[in-house]
């Protein structure tokens, strides 16, 4: 099966609070879980050791892109985010 892809460079074109905010609700996941935690920024802001919101978090993540693990795919129906398997896509 072949699919059209387009692709979207975040750091040029920044996430919408809003497109944001859908991609981690169709991803299943937590905001924090969508952060790469070896990025430089996520160790200065210490994040293993600062609570914060998920609004918050998603105030930070477009702040600061790189924060975004990568990379995003987004179907009609889920968001993958990170390392994806090809057989997870449906």
């Amino acid at each position: 099966m072949k699919t059209d892809i387009d692709k979207r460079d975040f750091f040029k074109e920044p996430f919408s609070e809003s497109e944001l905010r859908k991609i981690i609700k169709m991803s299943g996941k937590k905001p924090s879980e969508l952060l790469r935690k070896r990025d430089k920024a996520y160790k200065e802001m210490d994040f293993e050791n600062t609570k914060r919101t998920d609004a918050q978090i998603i105030k930070i993540m477009i702040e600061h892109p790189g924060l975004i693990l990568r990379p995003i795919i987004v179907t009609e129906t889920q968001a993958f985010v990170g390392k994806v398997k090809a057989e997870d896509i449906k």
